[in-house]
Protein backbone atom coordinates (compact mmCIF):
# COMPACT_ATOMS: atom_id res chain seq x y z
CA UNK A 1 0.00 0.00 0.00
CA UNK A 2 2.95 2.63 0.68
CA UNK A 3 6.49 3.06 -0.74
CA UNK A 4 7.73 4.60 2.37
CA UNK A 5 10.53 3.08 4.16
CA UNK A 6 9.80 2.15 8.29
CA UNK A 7 10.58 5.13 10.04
CA UNK A 8 11.04 4.90 13.88
CA UNK A 9 11.02 8.08 16.63
CA UNK A 10 11.41 8.36 20.12
CA UNK A 11 9.85 11.14 22.41
CA UNK A 12 12.00 11.79 25.50
CA UNK A 13 10.32 13.15 28.65
CA UNK A 14 13.40 15.16 30.79
CA UNK A 15 16.16 17.78 30.76
CA UNK A 16 18.19 17.46 33.61
CA UNK A 17 21.41 18.63 32.35
CA UNK A 18 23.21 19.26 28.77
CA UNK A 19 25.34 16.29 29.37
CA UNK A 20 23.02 14.19 30.71
CA UNK A 21 20.37 15.14 27.86
CA UNK A 22 23.25 14.64 25.49
CA UNK A 23 24.14 11.24 26.48
CA UNK A 24 20.53 10.43 26.05
CA UNK A 25 19.95 11.35 22.69
CA UNK A 26 22.97 9.47 21.86
CA UNK A 27 21.86 6.59 22.84
CA UNK A 28 18.32 7.57 21.00
CA UNK A 29 20.23 7.20 17.92
CA UNK A 30 22.72 4.38 18.72
CA UNK A 31 19.29 2.75 19.42
CA UNK A 32 18.74 2.87 15.95
CA UNK A 33 15.51 5.43 15.79
CA UNK A 34 15.49 7.85 13.25
CA UNK A 35 13.50 11.01 14.79
CA UNK A 36 14.03 12.66 18.32
CA UNK A 37 10.86 13.83 18.79
CA UNK A 38 9.77 16.18 22.26
CA UNK A 39 6.46 16.16 23.33
CA UNK A 40 4.74 19.77 24.21
CA UNK A 41 3.41 19.10 27.99
CA UNK A 42 3.89 21.42 31.22
CA UNK A 43 6.31 19.54 33.30
CA UNK A 44 8.27 17.82 30.32
CA UNK A 45 11.35 19.74 27.79
CA UNK A 46 10.41 22.59 26.63
CA UNK A 47 10.37 21.22 22.80
CA UNK A 48 12.34 23.59 20.60
CA UNK A 49 15.71 24.20 23.01
CA UNK A 50 15.86 20.55 23.59
CA UNK A 51 15.99 19.92 19.42
CA UNK A 52 18.21 22.24 19.00
CA UNK A 53 20.32 21.12 21.57
CA UNK A 54 20.35 17.66 20.40
CA UNK A 55 21.20 18.96 16.75
CA UNK A 56 24.79 19.28 17.87
CA UNK A 57 25.17 15.73 18.67
CA UNK A 58 22.73 13.53 16.41
CA UNK A 59 22.32 13.29 12.47
CA UNK A 60 18.80 12.04 13.66
CA UNK A 61 15.55 13.84 12.19
CA UNK A 62 14.16 16.23 15.49
CA UNK A 63 10.56 16.39 15.71
CA UNK A 64 7.72 18.50 18.04
CA UNK A 65 5.42 15.54 19.22
CA UNK A 66 3.32 17.22 19.03
CA UNK A 67 3.02 20.97 19.57
CA UNK A 68 -0.14 22.41 21.26
CA UNK A 69 -1.73 24.78 18.46
CA UNK A 70 -4.40 26.07 20.98
CA UNK A 71 -1.70 28.32 23.00
CA UNK A 72 0.75 29.61 20.58
CA UNK A 73 0.88 32.69 18.00
CA UNK A 74 1.61 32.07 14.73
CA UNK A 75 4.12 34.85 14.84
CA UNK A 76 5.85 33.42 17.70
CA UNK A 77 5.91 30.16 16.22
CA UNK A 78 6.89 30.93 12.80
CA UNK A 79 9.89 32.68 14.14
CA UNK A 80 10.88 30.15 16.66
CA UNK A 81 10.28 27.16 13.75
CA UNK A 82 12.39 29.17 11.21
CA UNK A 83 15.47 29.41 13.23
CA UNK A 84 15.05 25.68 14.56
CA UNK A 85 14.69 24.70 10.79
CA UNK A 86 18.04 26.50 10.17
CA UNK A 87 19.82 25.58 13.39
CA UNK A 88 19.26 21.83 12.90
CA UNK A 89 20.14 22.00 9.51
CA UNK A 90 16.61 21.36 8.02
CA UNK A 91 15.72 18.45 9.89
CA UNK A 92 12.72 19.98 11.82
CA UNK A 93 9.43 17.79 11.39
CA UNK A 94 6.60 20.47 12.58
CA UNK A 95 4.30 17.99 14.94
CA UNK A 96 1.16 19.96 15.47
CA UNK A 97 -2.07 19.17 17.52
CA UNK A 98 -4.68 20.77 19.01
CA UNK A 99 -4.17 19.79 22.74
CA UNK A 100 -6.73 18.16 25.16
CA UNK A 101 -5.01 18.72 28.77
CA UNK A 102 -7.81 21.67 29.96
CA UNK A 103 -5.19 22.38 32.62
CA UNK A 104 -2.57 23.75 30.24
CA UNK A 105 -4.85 25.80 28.69
CA UNK A 106 -5.99 27.18 31.87
CA UNK A 107 -2.09 27.75 32.90
CA UNK A 108 -1.95 29.89 29.63
CA UNK A 109 -4.94 32.17 30.05
CA UNK A 110 -7.22 30.88 27.22
CA UNK A 111 -10.50 28.81 27.82
CA UNK A 112 -10.20 24.98 26.68
CA UNK A 113 -13.32 25.19 24.29
CA UNK A 114 -14.82 22.81 22.38
CA UNK A 115 -13.19 19.91 19.88
CA UNK A 116 -14.59 21.94 16.70
CA UNK A 117 -13.29 25.00 18.48
CA UNK A 118 -9.93 23.74 19.05
CA UNK A 119 -9.27 22.19 15.29
CA UNK A 120 -10.44 25.28 13.88
CA UNK A 121 -7.92 27.03 16.05
CA UNK A 122 -4.94 24.44 14.39
CA UNK A 123 -6.26 25.36 11.43
CA UNK A 124 -5.50 28.97 11.49
CA UNK A 125 -2.45 29.02 13.20
CA UNK A 126 -1.17 26.18 10.36
CA UNK A 127 -2.11 28.49 7.97
CA UNK A 128 -0.61 31.89 9.42
CA UNK A 129 2.43 30.26 10.51
CA UNK A 130 2.85 28.92 7.11
CA UNK A 131 1.94 31.85 5.53
CA UNK A 132 4.68 34.00 7.92
CA UNK A 133 7.39 31.34 6.59
CA UNK A 134 6.71 31.55 3.61
CA UNK A 135 7.20 35.00 3.32
CA UNK A 136 10.79 34.44 4.60
CA UNK A 137 13.63 34.37 1.73
CA UNK A 138 14.43 31.14 2.91
CA UNK A 139 11.74 29.69 2.92
CA UNK A 140 12.24 27.45 6.09
CA UNK A 141 9.04 25.31 6.51
CA UNK A 142 9.44 22.04 7.33
CA UNK A 143 7.23 18.98 7.27
CA UNK A 144 4.03 19.39 8.60
CA UNK A 145 2.61 16.61 10.77
CA UNK A 146 -1.05 16.65 12.36
CA UNK A 147 -1.92 14.37 14.88
CA UNK A 148 -5.72 13.19 16.43
CA UNK A 149 -8.20 10.60 15.25
CA UNK A 150 -11.30 12.40 14.99
CA UNK A 151 -12.93 13.04 11.86
CA UNK A 152 -12.57 16.22 11.92
CA UNK A 153 -8.93 16.39 11.97
CA UNK A 154 -8.69 13.51 9.94
CA UNK A 155 -9.88 15.71 7.47
CA UNK A 156 -7.45 18.81 7.95
CA UNK A 157 -4.79 16.48 8.07
CA UNK A 158 -6.28 14.98 4.26
CA UNK A 159 -5.54 18.55 3.30
CA UNK A 160 -3.12 19.91 4.93
CA UNK A 161 -0.46 17.11 6.57
CA UNK A 162 2.81 15.73 5.15
CA UNK A 163 2.61 13.51 7.73
CA UNK A 164 -0.64 12.30 10.04
CA UNK A 165 -0.18 10.44 13.39
CA UNK A 166 -2.92 8.41 14.70
CA UNK A 167 -3.53 8.40 18.23
CA UNK A 168 -4.18 6.40 20.38
CA UNK A 169 -7.59 6.77 20.37
CA UNK A 170 -7.55 5.87 16.46
CA UNK A 171 -8.57 2.55 18.04
CA UNK A 172 -11.48 3.22 20.47
CA UNK A 173 -14.87 3.82 18.93
CA UNK A 174 -18.03 2.31 21.24
CA UNK A 175 -18.85 -1.40 19.66
CA UNK A 176 -16.22 -1.79 17.00
CA UNK A 177 -13.65 -4.40 17.45
CA UNK A 178 -10.09 -1.78 17.79
CA UNK A 179 -8.29 -2.63 14.81
CA UNK A 180 -11.15 -1.98 12.35
CA UNK A 181 -12.22 1.08 14.35
CA UNK A 182 -8.73 1.89 13.45
CA UNK A 183 -9.11 0.49 9.48
CA UNK A 184 -11.81 3.00 9.63
CA UNK A 185 -9.71 6.29 10.29
CA UNK A 186 -7.26 5.04 7.87
CA UNK A 187 -9.82 5.31 5.19
CA UNK A 188 -11.71 8.21 6.18
CA UNK A 189 -8.24 10.03 6.02
CA UNK A 190 -7.64 8.68 2.43
CA UNK A 191 -10.60 9.23 1.16
CA UNK A 192 -10.77 12.72 2.07
CA UNK A 193 -7.24 12.95 1.19
CA UNK A 194 -7.87 12.13 -2.62
CA UNK A 195 -5.26 12.79 -4.83
CA UNK A 196 -3.20 13.41 -2.13
CA UNK A 197 -3.37 10.45 -0.04
CA UNK A 198 -0.02 8.71 -1.34
CA UNK A 199 1.82 11.88 -0.77
CA UNK A 200 1.09 11.82 3.13
CA UNK A 201 3.26 9.33 5.54
CA UNK A 202 0.96 7.47 7.99
CA UNK A 203 2.71 7.65 11.68
CA UNK A 204 1.49 5.29 14.46
CA UNK A 205 1.96 6.33 17.56
CA UNK A 206 2.99 3.58 20.32
CA UNK A 207 1.60 4.17 24.07
CA UNK A 208 2.96 0.85 25.44
CA UNK A 209 5.20 -2.08 24.47
CA UNK A 210 5.80 -5.22 26.23
CA UNK A 211 5.74 -8.72 26.34
CA UNK A 212 2.58 -9.38 27.95
CA UNK A 213 -0.68 -7.03 28.77
CA UNK A 214 0.13 -7.40 32.26
CA UNK A 215 3.67 -6.19 32.78
CA UNK A 216 2.37 -2.80 30.77
CA UNK A 217 1.10 0.59 32.92
CA UNK A 218 -2.43 1.16 31.09
CA UNK A 219 -3.35 3.43 33.78
CA UNK A 220 -3.54 6.73 31.43
CA UNK A 221 -4.61 5.31 28.17
CA UNK A 222 -7.31 2.92 30.51
CA UNK A 223 -9.10 6.19 32.21
CA UNK A 224 -9.16 8.39 28.44
CA UNK A 225 -10.51 4.88 26.53
CA UNK A 226 -13.27 3.45 29.45
CA UNK A 227 -11.54 -0.17 28.24
CA UNK A 228 -10.52 -2.64 30.16
CA UNK A 229 -6.93 -4.39 29.82
CA UNK A 230 -7.76 -7.56 27.24
CA UNK A 231 -9.39 -4.40 24.78
CA UNK A 232 -6.23 -2.29 25.32
CA UNK A 233 -3.88 -4.92 24.26
CA UNK A 234 -5.45 -4.57 20.91
CA UNK A 235 -5.15 -0.92 19.93
CA UNK A 236 -3.05 -0.68 17.53
CA UNK A 237 -1.07 1.90 19.64
CA UNK A 238 -0.23 -0.87 22.47
CA UNK A 239 2.26 -3.55 20.92
CA UNK A 240 2.41 -6.86 23.07
CA UNK A 241 4.21 -10.08 22.05
CA UNK A 242 7.55 -10.85 21.52
CA UNK A 243 10.24 -8.44 19.35
CA UNK A 244 9.31 -10.90 16.35
CA UNK A 245 5.51 -10.64 17.21
CA UNK A 246 5.22 -6.92 16.94
CA UNK A 247 7.37 -6.81 13.87
CA UNK A 248 5.38 -9.06 12.45
CA UNK A 249 2.09 -6.93 13.45
CA UNK A 250 3.85 -4.04 11.97
CA UNK A 251 4.56 -5.44 8.41
CA UNK A 252 0.59 -6.15 8.47
CA UNK A 253 -0.03 -2.60 9.20
CA UNK A 254 2.12 -1.15 6.87
CA UNK A 255 0.70 -3.57 3.74
CA UNK A 256 -2.58 -3.60 5.34
CA UNK A 257 -2.95 0.72 6.42
CA UNK A 258 0.36 2.08 5.21
CA UNK A 259 1.31 2.72 8.44
CA UNK A 260 5.31 3.20 7.71
CA UNK A 261 6.59 5.69 10.82
CA UNK A 262 5.93 4.27 14.37
CA UNK A 263 6.31 6.96 17.15
CA UNK A 264 7.07 5.28 20.97
CA UNK A 265 7.87 7.10 24.31
CA UNK A 266 11.16 6.43 26.26
CA UNK A 267 10.01 4.21 28.86
CA UNK A 268 9.59 1.94 25.93
CA UNK A 269 12.67 2.64 23.80
CA UNK A 270 14.98 0.10 24.47
CA UNK A 271 12.61 -2.84 24.17
CA UNK A 272 11.60 -1.19 20.99
CA UNK A 273 15.01 -1.10 19.61
CA UNK A 274 14.96 -5.10 19.64
CA UNK A 275 11.38 -4.24 17.13
CA UNK A 276 13.23 -2.05 15.05
CA UNK A 277 16.33 -4.50 14.59
CA UNK A 278 13.33 -7.47 12.86
CA UNK A 279 12.31 -4.54 10.35
CA UNK A 280 15.81 -3.17 9.11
Amino acid sequence: MTDYPFRFGVSLFTVNSRSAWRDRVRKVADLGYDVLQVSDHLGMPSPFPALVAAADVTSMRLGTYVLNAGIVSPAYLARDVADVHRLTDGRLELGLGTGYVPAEFEAAGLPFGTGGERVRKLEATLAATRGLLAAEADQPLPPIMLSGSGDRMLRVGAREADIFSFSIMAGVTAGVAPEEAFARRVRVLRAAAGDRSDDIELNLFVAAVGESVDKLDLTIIRQASGLDDAQLGQLPGVLVGSAREIADRLRRYREEHGISYVSVLEPDMTAFAEVIKQLR
